[in-house]
Parts: C-alpha cells; sequence; structure tokens
C-alpha cells in the first residue's frame, strides 16, 4: 500500500449498474473548439454516450453538472470510442462508436449560449455501417501510408478483419489459425497490425500483405488449397508471450521512438518495431490498464499501470518512479490537458467512477495520539533483551529448511480409530480365500479456533487399502465450533499392504485469504489385514529378535489374536493374512530372543513392525528404560533380491508390451489410411484382403492392450510387495547396527526414494543413484573418494539399466559398509576437508566429472589429471634407449651394461605397480583402525626406493669418470631422474 493517495481533481459517478470497460474512455478535442483542452468521451456498455469537460470546483455535485456537455442515450451497447479524422474532406476530429452490429461516426458540435445556462452541444451522425459479424474491438490509423484522414479496423468475434476507408468499406480478411479474438492496435511507423492470438503469440500483419491476401468471403480450412485468387495470409513476424495479453499499445509522442508495449497478466513486454524483445518487467500483482507517454529522459518510456489493489503506478522503463493509492479498480487511463491543469490522469473504474487526478506529495497517514511520558524500567528492559536474545540464538541454532508452523493453528485435527470392526463390513470383497474381509470405522474430528470459510478434506490410504470417501467438502465454521467426518477402511486387493497408516489433509484458508494445508496421520489396525491361525509345520524364511529383557507372554501383546489362537502358554502366536502367507511369532522360553518365519519374505514386515512396536510400547508401560532390541543373524540379501529381480522383469515386460503396442498402432493407422484411399476412389479397387489384415491388427492391439493392463496390475503389486522387502530389510540394519532415528530415515530414504513407480521413472536406478551417492561421500572409506566426489558436476541422465546386478552389488557394498562401521550422515560432503590437488580439480573447467568403474563398485576411477596429484610415474625409458643406441658405435661393452639397467628397472616397476595395486584394494576393504599399519608399510616401501635410489646412483658416478665430454649430458638428465625419485615417497605419502 501507497503511503502517498492520488490527489482529486475532478470526479464523477456515471448512471447506476452500468458497466464499463478499457475501450469506453477516449480523451480529445472532440468539438473542435480549438484550444488544445482537452473533454472526456466515456459509452458505457448500456448505450450511454457521456461528454465531460472536467474543471475545478469546490462541490463535487455542482462540479459535475457543470462539466457535463451531452449525455445521450443509443440504442446499442457501446463497445469502444475513438477520435480521429474520419470523414473525408474534413480535418476536423470525429467520434467513431462501435456497437455489436454497427460503426457509427458523428460530429460533436457547440453553440455558444446566450443565457448563463452556458453552451449547447449536439451529437449528430455523418455516417455508419451496419456489421455482419459481431465485433470485438478496433483501431485506427493511416493505413497505406495515405495522409489527412485516417481509416478504421474492426475486428470481428469470429476472427475476421474489415476495414472502412471513411464512409465505404475496403476489404475483410481472415486472421489464419484463429480461436479468440485479443487486443488489436496498429502501427503507422511499420504500416502494420498487431494483435495476439489464442497461442499466447504476437503476431504482425502488414496492411499491403493483408489487402493482396485471399478475399474472405467466408473461413477456408488452411489445409485446402485456395478456391480464388489472391496469396495466403502470414504473418511477418510472431513473438512468442506464453500468456494472455491484456492490452497492446504503440506510443507515437515522438518520431525517435520506435517501441511496442504489451501488457501481459504477469509481465510487461517492450518490443522494437521487427519483433525483437527490447526489455520485459515481471510484475508482482494483477494488472488492469496501462497507458505509455512521454519521458522526460530521452531515450525512455514512461509508464501509467493500474492493478487489482487500486494502485497506480508510474514506471520509467523499468523503474518504478511513484506509486498512488486509488480509491477504485482502474480498468481505463488516459492523460489529458485541461483549461486550469495539464497532464491529468484520467481513471475509469467498471462501474462508472470517473476521477481526474495528480500526483500530489502531501502524504496521508495516520497520526498516532501522544502518550504520558514515563521512565524507563532498566531492569524490565533488561529481561526483555535477554528474552529476545534467547529467541535468536534458538532461532538461528536451528537449520530447518522449512519455517516452524505457528504454535495455534487456525484448526485442529483428532483422529480415533475404532477398537473393533464394522458389522456389516463395508469391503467391496466380501472374502478373500474363503476369510471374510473387514473394515473398520475410523471417525476425524475438526475442531476450529478461528473463523474458517468453507476447506476440503482429503484421506489418502496405501494400495491395496482403500476408503469409502477420499474427499470431503466441510462448510464455514465460525470459532469453536467442530465438525465430524466418519469413513471405513478396509482392503481392496489380492495382495498385503506395505503400510497400515493413513495421511488426512484439510486444505483451507486462513481469515486473512492465506491459503494453508494442515495435516495429521492415523494407523489402523493389524486386525484388517490378517487373523489367527494355527502355526505351520515348516516354514522358509525366518528371522530372530534378541532382546535384553526376559521373554513377553505374546497373549498379553496381541490381546485381540490370543481369543482365537490355539498356543494357551503365549510362546508362540501365528498370523493368517487375508492375502498372504501364514506368519508364525515363537518366543524362546530360556533365552530372550523372538522367531519370526513365513513362506514369504515380503509378507513378514507388517508383523515385525508390529512386533516391535508392541514391545516398545509394553516395556515403557513398565518403566523399563534401558529395553534394546537387536538382530544379529545374516541379513536376508538373497531373499530380498527375489522381491528385487520380480519387480524388474515386470518393468521390462511394460517396456516391451509399450513397444508392441506403438508398432501394432502404427500398422493399423497406415491399413486405415489405405482403405480410405481405396474407399474415396471414384473408381472402385479390390481391399486385397486390407479388410482381413486391419481386423487382425485390431485383434492384436486389443490382445497387447488387455496385456499390458494385466501386466500394470502385476507391476503395481510388485511394488508394494518391494516396499514391504526394503522397510523389513531397513528394520533389520537399524536393530543390527543400532542405528539412531536420524540414521534409520537418511537409510529408508536412500532405499526407498519413490512411492510409485512411474514411465520415466522406476525405483531400480533412483535407488541406485542414491545408494552410489552414499557409497562416495559419508560411506567411502578413502577420504580422497569424498573429496573428489565434490568435484563431480553431473551424471547421466536415469534410465531403466539393463539389469539389475550393479545395483545389487551397490546394495550389498552399502550393507558391509554399515556392519562395518560407516556413519550415514548428510553433513559428510560439508565436513570433508578437500587436499589443496583436489580443490584445484573442483574449480569449474578443471576435470570432468568422475565416472565410477562399471564393474566394481568398490573403487572410484580417478583421472590421468589427478594422479599425478598422487603419485608421480617412473621417468620414460624411450629417450635413455635412443640415446644408448646412438652410443653402440663408440662403447659397446657400456651400451650391453647400459641395456640390463632398464630391463630390471622395468621389472621393479611392474612389482611396484602390482603392489600398489594391492595395497589400494587393501585399503579400500580394511577398516579405519589399519590406517596405522598401512602408513608403515609406505615409509617401508619408500626407504627401500631410496636405498635402490643411492645404488644406481654410486653405479653412475662410477661411469661418469670413464665417458667422454659428450656423456656428460646423459648423465645430468639421469641425476634429474634420480632427483625425481627421491620425491616418489613424498608425493606418494601426500
Amino acid at each position: 500500500m501507497s503511503l502517498f493517495k492520488a490527489r482529486d481533481w475532478w470526479s464523477a459517478t456515471l448512471g447506476e449498474g452500468e458497466e464499463f470497460d478499457q475501450g469506453c474512455l477516449c480523451v480529445g478535442d472532440v468539438d473542435n473548439s480549438g484550444t488544445g483542452h482537452d473533454k472526456v468521451v466515456v459509452g458505457s456498455y448500456m448505450g450511454m454516450l457521456r461528454i465531460f469537460s472536467p474543471h475545478a470546483s469546490k462541490t463535487i455535485e455542482g462540479g459535475q453538472a457543470d462539466a457535463q456537455l451531452l449525455e445521450v442515450q443509443l440504442q446499442n451497447a457501446i463497445i469502444q470510442v475513438e477520435l480521429g479524422k474520419f470523414v473525408s474532406c474534413s480535418e476536423l476530429l470525429h467520434l467513431a462508436v462501435l456497437h455489436p452490429r454497427k460503426l457509427s461516426v458523428y460530429s460533436v458540435s457547440g453553440t455558444a449560449g446566450n443565457v448563463e445556462h452556458g453552451d449547447q452541444y449536439q451529437l449528430k451522425l455523418v455516417y455508419e455501417h451496419n456489421l455482419q459479424r459481431t465485433a470485438c474491438n478496433m483501431t485506427y490509423g493511416t493505413f497505406g501510408g495515405v495522409t489527412g484522414h485516417h481509416s478504421l479496423c474492426i475486428q470481428s468475434m469470429d476472427g475476421m478483419l474489415m476495414f472502412f476507408e471513411q464512409d465505404s468499406y475496403s476489404f475483410g480478411r481472415f486472421l489464419p489459425g484463429f480461436l479468440l479474438p485479443g487486443p488489436l492496435t496498429y502501427n503507422p511507423r511499420t504500416d502494420s497490425f498487431l494483435t495476439v492470438s489464442s497461442a499466447r503469440e504476437l503476431e504482425s500483419y502488414k496492411y499491403e500483405t493483408l489487402a493482396v491476401a485471399t478475399e474472405a468471403g467466408s473461413r477456408q480450412d488452411p489445409n485446402l488449397p485456395l478456391k480464388t485468387g489472391g496469396k495466403r495470409l502470414t504473418p511477418d513476424w510472431v513473438f512468442v508471450l506464453g500468456e494472455q495479453a491484456l492490452d497492446l499499445c504503440v506510443p507515437s509522442f515522438s518520431h525517435a521512438s520506435s517501441h511496442i508495449f504489451i501488457l501481459g497478466e504477469r509481465n510487461i513486454y517492450c518490443l522494437r518495431d521487427n519483433g525483437q524483445i527490447h526489455f520485459m518487467k515481471k510484475l508482482e500483482f494483477n494488472p488492469s490498464c496501462f497507458l505509455p507517454y512521454a519521458s522526460v529522459t530521452d531515450g525512455t518510456t514512461n509508464l501509467l499501470l493500474g492493478n487489482h489493489t487500486n494502485m497506480l503506478l508510474v514506471y520509467q522503463d523499468v523503474t518504478l518512479k511513484w506509486a498512488s493509492q486509488l480509491s477504485f479498480i482502474p480498468v481505463a487511463v488516459r492523460v489529458a490537458n485541461f483549461l486550469d491543469v495539464k497532464g491529468v490522469v484520467v481513471s475509469l473504474s467498471s462501474d462508472g467512477q470517473l476521477l481526474c487526478s495528480y500526483m500530489g506529495t502531501d502524504p496521508s497517514f495516520f497520526s498516532t495520539p501522544k502518550v504520558d511520558a514515563r521512565e524507563a524500567d532498566y531492569e524490565q528492559v533488561e529481561a526483555e533483551m535477554k528474552k529476545l536474545q534467547k529467541f535468536i540464538r534458538e532461532a538461528t541454532r536451528t537449520q530447518d529448511i522449512l519455517p516452524k508452523t505457528d504454535s495455534e493453528d487456525d484448526l485442529c485435527i483428532t483422529t480415533t480409530v475404532s477398537s473393533s470392526m464394522d458389522n456389516p463390513s463395508q469391503a467391496l470383497i466380501h472374502d478373500i480365500n474363503g476369510l471374510p474381509v473387514p473394515s473398520v470405522t475410523v471417525q476425524v474430528k475438526v475442531k476450529a479456533s478461528s473463523v474458517v470459510k468453507s476447506s476440503k478434506l482429503s484421506i489418502g490410504v496405501q494400495p491395496p487399502l482403500a476408503v469409502t470417501q477420499e474427499q470431503f467438502v466441510l462448510e464455514a465454521m465460525g470459532v469453536g465450533s467442530s465438525k465430524v467426518v466418519v469413513f471405513s477402511a478396509f482392503l481392496n486387493g489380492h495382495y498385503p499392504p506395505a503400510d497400515l497408516t493413513g495421511d488426512i489433509t484439510v486444505s483451507y484458508s486462513s481469515p486473512t485469504g492465506v491459503p494453508k494445508v494442515l495435516q495429521s496421520r492415523f494407523n489402523l489396525p493389524p486386525s484388517l489385514v490378517c487373523v489367527a491361525c494355527p502355526p505351520p509345520k515348516a516354514t522358509k524364511f525366518k528371522i530372530t529378535v534378541d532382546t535384553n529383557q526376559p521373554p513377553v507372554d505374546l497373549s498379553s501383546i496381541f490381546r485381540e489374536f490370543s481369543a482365537k489362537s490355539e498356543d494357551k502358554d503365549g510362546n508362540s502366536l501365528a498370523f493368517q493374512l487375508l492375502s498372504g502367507a501364514k506368519v508364525t511369532v515363537l518366543a524362546s522360553k530360556t533365552s530372550q530372543r523372538y522367531r519370526i518365519q513365513s513362506d514369504s519374505f515380503e509378507d513378514m514386515w507388517l508383523v515385525v513392525k508390529e512386533l516391535v512396536h508392541r514391545f516398545d510400547q509394553h516395556f515403557s508401560k513398565l518403566g523399563i528404560k534401558d529395553f534394546k532390541k537387536s538382530f544379529s543373524g545374516p541379513l536376508p540379501l538373497e531373499e530380498y533380491f527375489l522381491s528385487v529381480d520380480k519387480h524388474f522383469q515386470l518393468r521390462v515386460s511394460a517396456q516391451k508390451y509399450q513397444d508392441l503396442l506403438s508398432e501394432r498402432a502404427v500398422q493399423f493407422r497406415a491399413i486405415q489410411r489405405r482403405l480410405l484411399t481405396r474407399f474415396k476412389d471414384k473408381t472402385p479397387a479390390p481391399l486385397q484382403n486390407l479388410d482381413t489384415l486391419m481386423d487382425a491388427t485390431y485383434s492384436q492391439v486389443m490382445a497387447l492392450a488387455e496385456a499390458a493392463e494385466e501386466n500394470r496390475a502385476l507391476l503395481e503389486e510388485a511394488f508394494v510387495r518391494l516396499r514391504s522387502a526394503t522397510h523389513l530389510l531397513v528394520l533389520l540394519l537399524s536393530l543390527w547396527q543400532g542405528l539412531t532415528p536420524d540414521q534409520t530415515s537418511i537409510l529408508e530414504a536412500t532405499l526407498l526414494p519413490l512411492l510409485q513407480d512411474t514411465p520415466q521413472l522406476g525405483w531400480e536406478e533412483s535407488c541406485d543413484a542414491a545408494v552410489s551417492h552414499l557409497l562416495r561421500t559419508c560411506l567411502s572409506q578413502n577420504p580422497k573418494d569424498q573429496a573428489t566426489s565434490l568435484a563431480q558436476t553431473g551424471g547421466s541422465v536415469l534410465g531403466l539399466p539393463s539389469d539389475t546386478a550393479r545395483l545389487k552389488k551397490h546394495i550389498t557394498l552399502l550393507c558391509e559398509r554399515i556392519g562395518k562401521g560407516g556413519r550415514l550422515t548428510l553433513a559428510s560432503e560439508a565436513n570433508v576437508q578437500v587436499p589443496a590437488q583436489v580443490q584445484n580439480l573442483a574449480v569449474p573447467g578443471g576435470v570432468e566429472p568422475i565416472a565410477e568403474l562399471a564393474g566394481d563398485g568398490e573403487e572410484i576411477e580417478v583421472p590421468q589429471e589427478a594422479t599425478k596429484f598422487i603419485k608421480k610415474k617412473q621417468p620414460s625409458k624411450k629417450t635413455k634407449k635412443e640415446k644408448e643406441k646412438k652410443e653402440v658405435s663408440k662403447e659397446p661393452s657400456e651400451a650391453s651394461v647400459k641395456e640390463e639397467e632398464p630391463i630390471k628397472e622395468t621389472k621393479k616397476e611392474k612389482k611396484e605397480s602390482s603392489k600398489e595395486k594391492k595395497e589400494s584394494k587393501k585399503e579400500s576393504t580394511k577398516e579405519p583402525k589399519e590406517e596405522a599399519k598401512k602408513e608403515s608399510k609406505k615409509e617401508s616401501s619408500s626407504s627401500k626406493e631410496k636405498k635402490e635410489s643411492s645404488k644406481e646412483k654410486k653405479e653412475k658416478e662410477k661411469e661418469k669418470e670413464g665417458k667422454e665430454a659428450g656423456d656428460k649430458k646423459v648423465s645430468r638428465r639421469s641425476s634429474v631422474k634420480v632427483k625425481e625419485k627421491k620425491k616418489e615417497p613424498e608425493a606418494a605419502e601426500g
């Protein structure tokens, strides 16, 4: 809201219940008085035409009565009014009034009065055109470069441009690709017409192109050939706006200006006459109208912009210069010169409020009343200061991405799940495998602490669970009122769900109009998806959970299932999933262990989760705070990978079905085209079994579609089972290593990055990318790998892999790293100390992305540019051998000795390189505790290299004594190589 208000100079209220729009206002010397003072012409949709000559007056009523020159009731609604030289052989201004089916041109004349009542004004009709099509808007100008008079162009609602030259009709043209009319204006500099199409593009048509185009007798199909002479109408240039335009304007207040202004729904565009963009301004409000006018600064243009917050803004190009407050939303704005003042802003609202104002600098503000001065209480001020500093410290300490919600919400959600099943059941499937499918009632109470308008409540459960009604519309609620919503949840599929939780989302608007969302979660009972049954004798999969407390009677924990259980001792309890296998829980009598076993690995998840959760509740009620649970057995990765492979095979099948469907669809359309060509031919030809081929292709398409739909249902079931298996694996990992809740959530987000599969992105590639990221960052045993991973700028696009071998290897490696004490944290990248040489690699353009080895997930390939910082290579032997060959003729004995030395050195280098490879592999698999041993080995190897280099140096010093002066250069180079060898252990340790 602006501090300054638009200073009212003159205002009027036009009629009652009338409507106005942006074309209903124009200013100019309509009566041709020659004084240079403008009049205001206003037309309404009710057909009322009014002309005003505003002037300053002490009383508003008297000012409006004196200022109104003319008021005429016309027969039809007034869409637009314009002033121009519309009459031939006359330089006077005339008034053009556009009606839906008529264009009328009037002359306004005034007669000086002899009495105190003032002058008399008359409106005379000069000519009119009856339109064959409903008009939308119009523009005028010197079409074709003709000077001395103006022509008119009217755009109809069906996309036809009708051109009128004074009292005669010139021609009409249909715009190509037209759907809905947009704003229309004329550019006299290029003699072209500008409009915005329904494709949200600004199009420019030259008048010459319109004149020679095909005559618009009726709209033709643009794909068909032209039936008459002429050229097809095409735009001179097109500019994509991407949004609908509200208004167009081509200012002509100076000869140097060559800009086109477009007011969009969210932006202002300024283009040059050739369609190139000059500048663009993004708006933070919804505009209603605008008007470019001359600026005092050369090369710039001022803009008057009205918006829906009753503001009138002044821009100089893209810079906001002034803002003032209006009492209404302007739909049209003009700048006029009157008798007493120049540059008055004339604005019109949609309900007929006409205002002439200027940009005043008198601030309008509320002055606060004076209060009694009192002495400051320093103790109270100090206490308040400490309190504020405490708030600041707490705010800076927390680094949450999302801001904290208010302590008190406008709504409060309370969810109550019934303890007993519904009778009768509301399930859509009455029984599964002979077992009845129950349903449970959930009651949601929404209580309002403030006034809330209509809100929407949505319920979401995980498939295959379903509810009787997913969405509810709540009526407006006052303070303290509440609404109760009741629905039933049940199983609606032939496979068990991966989660028994449901989400409740309430979307509403606060009393201040801010949209808000409130979420809540509820848990469904396990008796909804399973019943008690006798335990089976043999099972395939077993899981053992250890605790540090004496065994608990299972019947006391699962009371709802103990009544139907056959074991009265409470040492065993079996669950029969309605759409799955049997799961048995056995409690050891002697130890503190519990075994969960079943024929299905995925089906054990719900029982294990519920068992662990009820253990926590049971011991917390007893006041035992040191209760611990663990998992000591081997991780069931092989069983988990079976679910992964099944899900992957179904994804591959879905892709094959998609490809086959596209092939058969192309074939089906090709046969259809051939059949249509045969049927349209005047001389019938035999079909050559095309109809039989079409029937067979149609049958194949339908069969493939049914098979793809069946595969899609199986894929949904496989993904739910994969989610159950993944949840179980994450739980076992957390029990195995005692992970914290934060680490467990990171692991769960890594292995379950998606809640559902999509054709573009699936679980396998997403999980592989997440696991690889953890292996390269927080779970990497080599800190250099963590540092070099920061230099990666990106990877390849995720897509369906060829197989799951890489994913399985990465998941196995992830479990091994966690089992060896790896810490899961998202802050590892920020805490890694990056070496100086790797910091150089991380500079943009310093190195390409580091790609991981395709066959090994443990080691990361380092670029050649990076290896020179880690270990220097041995000096090359090519130059040495070449010089030795040259000296063979002179000293054959010395050459033979020199040939033996490089052979020995190459053998040593091979041994050293093999040792380095072995050491690198050991470094990737050993624990951090063995780093001290590695350093000692490196020091010993470096001492050996120093001894070897010293021996070589002594031998070469002996050779120097028998060499000639020409041989000294070779010895110098060998000494340089020895120096480099000395630096090798230092570089390897760095």
